[in-house]
């Protein structure tokens, strides 16, 4: 028995210190890849705009149909209070809340990529940020 606690400590050991300089040597190959990457990695400003812009008619193609199912699932929502159903129209209704929040944010988002790409973005970000105009 005490030879097989001694080997088990004396691997354990062995474990821990290649553990130990193992990821001393990765931390250690990392770092010196890393001053190549980031200088080629900052991304500029038309660079991260024309992705922005790149998003908007998702983002705008989301709000419409989230535009069109809000009355509909709002509709649901009523017939279900109505037949005595009000877990499901809690479930509903707990929805309805998830994609309106998802509706002023994508809003917000088109608000900002509007906001810091110049503007750019304002006649096909019309339709998704009339009320931030």
């Amino acid at each position: 028995m005490l030879r097989t606690l001694n080997r088990t400590l004396i691997a354990g050991a062995a474990m821990t210190g290649a553990l130990t300089f193992g990821s001393a040597g990765l931390a250690g190959a990392a770092t010196t890849n890393n001053p190549s990457s980031s200088s080629t990695a900052t991304p500029t400003l038309a660079s991260r705009c024309a992705k922005a812009e790149a998003r908007v008619p998702k983002i705008e193609a989301r709000l419409a149909k989230a535009a069109d199912w809000l009355p509909k699932a709002e509709a649901r929502e009523a017939a279900a209070k109505a037949a005595g159903h009000t877990k499901v129209a809690e479930r509903i209704a707990d929805r309805i809340s998830r994609v309106e929040k998802a509706v002023d944010h994508g809003r917000a988002v088109l608000a900002r990529i509007a906001e810091r790409c110049g503007g750019a973005t304002g006649s096909t970000g019309n339709s998704g940020t009339t009320t931030t105009s």
